[in-house]
């Protein structure tokens, strides 16, 4: 298995499993793994111990809003702090917050004080440290592989969460069964030491200073801006909701489906769990064939939703234990073709700058989806019964995903690297990073006859100016010379400015180089920066 450089920094050279040789990542990625097998214990002993807590299916559905609905509140503040904190304290400090919800739950477990509302309130603060761990995590993993193998890394970090989702609920429930939760709470306890003790170890590169780092409201209101402005962003948030609001039914109505429609034991339930795992294994080993076949995001979204909702409708006819079993399988293939699909997409649209906060709204949305989805589904199962909530779901979400077909996923190709084309900003003195709001002019001599064309060019060009930083944007033409056009857009501050510079991709150049094709002369457009004076009164004094 060769490390060495990849000449082409697009692919890896050491195969699929490269990154493993690299002692940081694999170390990080062994603690993860195991991390999340005793996440999956836990959810799995909460999950099952409301069931003996309570017979309301809204109960049992309120389990799993209560960790989803944290990330769906907090994803985006979380995609701010992974950017400007050291993400490494930051992670070790939520490894300790979710370390010591656990061993809540151990404590009153073995006190026989659990009830329904606290086993809800400790897993919304787990939630609340899921939220803040997701988008951080996801973060650091361009710092511990080379870019080359990046794609791998992120690979091997989806294997590695199935294999827990493979091994997690399986051992959790026979842990269950055969010791009860406050064995599989400990045991859950223990996985966040060794989480802890591999991020001590880890020896994090301190970040250079550059003078240009963001503060957390500008980062929030840069991530928004961002988030309001990618039309490719939104395409990928609506099919998430879509399909994650109909296939969320599935997840909060299981431990009922187990219990009450197959009559299985904890034991049981922990199978079924462990089978979606292993399912996931398979269907990320068959992935790349199947989208060799389909040659589309859009063809797998569809598969992921037939294969997903025809277990949902078989679960409903009450099938014996036996067929539930390799039914749960299918369900682990289908989900984790979405779940690759959309993030996948989700990350091809996203340059770097904003990966975290980008990837933070995206999570924000599949939280969001599955809390409501979760809720609304119980209260159905309270009306129409669990197999008549599946029934209504599995056909929800064949309907949409026919529907929502027509609503094409990005293909995510464009080349998002900073191009680094625009030159340094004139300036007579310093001007100081908070100064502002700044206006940009740009000005173009364009013949009448090119107009059209023109202002389509420019008005693609618009979209990245508000993405990378611009609030405002706007086009005029000059009274009394036709041919003078300027594009303006403001920015809140110089520093904003400046950064506005490092993100500008090639794929922006290319969209730049478009409308620089209608401009008259050999020289090139004219480019000027207004910064705002505070007032009257202080340029006198």
């Amino acid at each position: 298995m060769s490390t060495s450089p990849s000449t082409d920094p697009k692919q890896g050279t050491g195969g699929s499993f490269a990154p493993l040789s690299i002692p940081v990542f694999a170390v990080l990625w062994g603690a993860t793994v195991l991390g999340n097998i005793g996440s999956f214990m836990r959810d799995v002993a909460s999950s099952w111990m409301v069931t003996e807590l309570s017979s309301s299916p809204t109960a049992v559905a309120l389990i799993q809003t209560a960790a989803a609905l944290p990330v769906f509140l907090l994803a985006l503040p979380a995609g701010v702090l992974s950017d400007i904190l050291d993400r490494r304290r930051f992670l070790i400090g939520v490894q300790i917050l979710l370390g010591l919800v656990s061993a809540t739950l151990l404590v009153l477990e073995q006190m026989n004080s659990l009830t329904v509302e606290s086993l809800i309130a400790l897993t919304f603060v787990g939630g609340i440290g899921a939220a803040l761990m997701g988008p951080t995590w996801q973060s650091i993993v361009p710092e511990l592989v080379p870019r080359a193998e990046l794609k791998n890394a992120v690979a091997l970090n989806s294997l590695g969460i199935n294999i827990a989702r493979a091994v997690g609920p399986a051992a959790g429930g026979l842990l269950l069964a055969s010791f009860g939760a406050s064995v599989a709470y400990g045991m859950d306890v223990l996985s966040y030491v060794l989480v802890i003790a591999a991020l001590l170890w880890w020896r994090r590169p301190k970040a250079q200073a550059t003078g240009l780092e963001e503060q957390f409201f500008g980062a929030f209101r840069a991530g928004l801006r961002y988030a309001r402005a990618s039309r490719e962003l939104h395409v990928v948030l609506l099919r998430a909701a879509v399909f994650f609001l109909f296939a969320s039914s599935v997840w909060a109505l299981l431990p009922l489906v187990a219990r009450q429609v197959l009559g299985g034991t904890a034991g049981f339930y922990g199978v079924l769990l462990g089978a979606v795992g292993a399912g996931a294994i398979v269907g990320a080993v068959l992935l790349p064939l199947l989208r060799a076949r389909l040659q589309s995001a859009d063809a797998l979204m569809l598969v992921a939703a037939l294969l997903t909702s025809a277990v949902m409708a078989a679960l409903a006819m009450a099938p014996a234990r036996w067929v539930a079993v390799p039914l749960m399988l299918v369900l682990g293939m289908g989900w984790i073709v979405a779940l690759t699909t959309l993030n996948g997409v989700a990350q091809a649209v996203l340059p770097n700058w904003v990966r975290g906060r980008g990837l933070a709204i995206y999570l924000m949305v599949f939280n969001g989806a599955m809390a409501a989805g979760s809720l609304g589904w119980g209260l159905a199962a309270q009306a129409a019964g669990v197999t008549g909530a599946l029934l209504i779901g599995a056909v929800g979400l064949v309907a949409a995903a026919v529907i929502f077909h027509r609503v094409k996923l990005p293909t995510g190709e464009a080349d998002l690297q900073p191009s680094n084309h625009w030159p340094e900003p004139l300036l007579a003195e310093p001007v100081a990073h908070d100064r502002g709001p700044v206006m940009i002019q740009i000005e173009y001599r364009i013949r009448k006859e090119d107009r059209a064309a023109f202002l389509r060019a420019v008005h693609r060009l618009s979209q990245q100016r508000r993405r990378d930083g611009a609030y405002a944007w706007g086009v005029a033409e000059h009274s009394h010379v036709p041919e003078q056009v300027i594009e303006w857009f403001m920015v809140e501050s110089w520093a904003e400015h400046l950064r506005q510079h490092q993100r500008v991709s090639h794929a922006d150049a290319d969209l730049q180089s478009e409308a620089l094709r209608y401009h008259l002369g050999p020289d090139k457009p004219m480019v000027h920066h207004y910064l705002a004076l505070d007032s009257l009164k202080d340029e006198l004094a």
